[in-house]
């Protein structure tokens, strides 16, 4: 019987270098290349992501919270860092650990001049956000006035960048609305630096924006979803190679009867003879209970084994008749050729959900380092 195992997320960094480089390709040798590691790395592991990419070369880190800029700060990351949604309570932190905040409102903006001034800074780095149709953060163009008021009237800060968020960059058939997005950005932007007289980068590519707009490439580009291996598009995810995978084993194997169920509220029921395997890894794993009663499965030995019932919190159960295998054999959940955009699909969900959802109590184990 092969050795037992865990539950772990395999990590493999050999893959993330690979696609990095896949997307610099895609760029001009001056464009600048932001690598977005919010949410754990899209779920793996934030500081050993960051390393790697920084070691590859990337120009900036963009993060989501204050917390996790500090996290990499902590570990030893020299990189610019953009918090892309920062709160007020937080900005003090923000300049003790030099990271840079998202300015998206007047009252983000006014509140983070108060705390520069306060601390003594001078021409502290900070962010631009503008809204071109996402409406989710930042300033509209009739706010752009106050904007360049509001700094003109301080020589605390330096605007680093001006950025903004394609809605629909994957869809042709938003093209339009996405020209337009672009369009727009190019004329506030202008608005900003002509006044500010400020040379910031500008950045409103997203991965899929890279693929199908590189015109609007501008000075920067950002990317967060393709580096762990997903294009949003069936034509580019080939040629990307996803960076985790998620692997258990088989903790028990059962026999049972034509007519016997199997879980909680028996939703399944044998139609004749059959093998079950249970698995340590479940709904508090964020394996959801979307992916039960069979609209999916596991791979063991090469063979696809459906899960049946209803995904417990720490465990799943599949079904292996027909499938030679052992207790402590090793199960792969997603990853490898076994697309975690499949496993996502066929839940009903889409593959950052899946990724992002994977908890911490789940072992990270780094690969090809």
């Amino acid at each position: 019987m092969p050795e037992a195992k865990e539950t772990v997320l395999e990590i493999d960094l050999g893959n993330l270098a690979h696609n990095y480089q896949y997307f610099r390709s895609k760029i001009d040798k001056n464009v600048r290349f932001l690598s977005v590691v919010k949410a754990h790395a899209y779920g793996s592991d934030s500081v050993a992501i960051a390393r790697k990419l920084e070691e590859l070369g990337t120009d900036y880190f963009a993060v989501a919270y204050v917390e996790e800029g500090i996290r990499l700060r902590e570990n030893g990351i020299t990189k610019p860092i953009l918090v892309l949604h920062p709160q007020f309570t937080h900005f003090e932190e923000i300049i003790k650990h030099c990271l840079e905040p998202n300015l998206y409102s007047e009252k983000t903006l006014r509140a983070f001049i108060e705390t520069a001034e306060k601390l003594q800074q001078q021409h502290y780095p900070v962010h631009i956000k503008l809204n071109t149709g996402l409406n989710r953060l930042g300033f509209d163009p009739p706010e752009l006035p106050r904007v360049i008021e509001l700094i003109q009237h301080t020589k605390t800060l330096k605007v680093a960048s001006i950025f903004s968020h394609l809605a629909a960059s994957e869809d042709w058939q938003e093209r339009d609305f996405t020209v337009g997005q672009i369009d727009l950005f190019r004329k506030m932007s202008w608005q900003l630096i002509e006044n500010l007289e400020a040379e910031p980068l500008l950045h409103i590519c997203n991965t899929s924006g890279i693929i199908n707009y590189p015109k609007a490439a501008f000075n920067m580009v950002r990317t967060g979803i393709g580096l762990y291996g997903f294009g949003n598009d069936k034509t580019v995810d080939p040629a990307l190679k996803p960076v985790v995978t998620l692997k258990t084993i088989i903790s028990q194997i059962r026999t049972i009867e034509k007519g016997a169920t199997v879980g909680y509220n028996r939703v399944f029921t044998a139609q004749d003879t059959t093998k079950i395997a249970t698995l340590p890894v479940g709904h508090a794993d964020g394996i959801n209970r979307i992916y039960g009663k069979q609209k999916t499965g596991v791979h063991i030995n090469g063979q696809f084994a459906p899960i049946v019932g209803n995904v417990c919190m720490d465990i799943i159960m599949v079904n292996i008749t027909g499938i030679d295998c052992e207790e402590g054999d090793e199960v792969i959940v997603f990853g490898g050729k076994y697309h975690p955009n499949d496993f996502a699909e066929a839940g009903g969900t889409i593959s950052y959900e899946l990724i992002t959802g994977i908890q911490r109590r789940v072992t990270r184990k780094i690969v090809n380092g």
